[in-house]
């Protein structure tokens, strides 16, 4: 999952632990507005109609946004909206900006409709996460290797079998054979997965502490006791 979910689930108190990270492609997630918008840059969000998918990654790249721009949530008009109704609002211009992540950014990009505002390369390297059940973990404690091992496996696989693997993923989300090569190819190669490092732990960190310090979330939370160590399994 993206970088916000596992946030908003353990201030919700759900039993979660990170597992493991992948790094996400810079240009993978963008604030978006229609090509012939009059909003040339991320200041020009205040007061307009923002549409994103509350508790992901895009949540959090729109957090950021406003920070840089010196805005705060209240002078915008966040919609909350899956991908799939906000393209509907974003065609018919019902909303102003949208903050998406691929493979949506792709196909939005491929029709030739947005304008990029802003996207996540603009600030420091962001991730993705896999995540575990605790109670499952402890139960079967050398899960979480094997399934960072296997993940490893596909990842060298794909390196080595491109064209299939990409014929796989666009059978796969039934998305057309253009929109799903622009996906597949901002993926980085390699995309290793591997157990928390301190720094990815210290940027989760402060994703959590801004979401808490805007009232996204209800109370400061720690991203390090939810951590799973390969250390801790032997």
């Amino acid at each position: 999952m993206g970088n916000t979910p596992p946030i908003f689930a353990q201030a919700a108190d759900k039993a979660l632990s990170y597992v493991a990270f992948e790094k996400v492609a810079g240009n993978s997630l963008a604030v978006v507005v229609p090509k012939d918008s009059a909003i040339q840059n991320i200041q020009q969000l205040k007061g307009k109609r923002i549409a994103v998918q509350k508790g992901s990654s895009a949540h959090e790249l729109l957090a950021k946004t406003l920070e840089k721009a010196g805005l705060e949530w209240s002078e915008i008009q966040a919609i909350w909206l899956p991908p799939a109704d906000a393209r509907a609002a974003f065609d018919k211009k019902a909303i102003d900006a949208w903050a998406i992540w691929d493979p949506f950014l792709g196909a939005a990009e491929f029709d030739s409709k947005v304008k990029v505002l802003i996207e996540s390369s603009d600030f420091p390297q962001t991730y993705s996460f896999y995540i575990g059940n605790p109670e499952f973990i402890q139960k079967h404690p050398d899960s979480p290797g094997k399934f960072i091992q296997a993940l490893n496996a596909s990842d060298q696989w794909i390196l080595k079998n491109q064209a299939v693997a990409l014929d796989i993923y666009q059978k796969s989300t039934g998305l057309k054979p253009e929109v799903a090569k622009i996906a597949f190819e901002r993926r980085l190669k390699p995309s290793p997965v591997q157990p928390l490092t301190t720094e990815v732990i210290k940027a989760q960190q402060n994703i959590a502490d801004l979401f808490q310090q805007v009232q996204l979330i209800p109370k400061t939370i720690s991203v390090q006791k939810h951590i799973w160590s390969p250390a801790a399994t032997h």
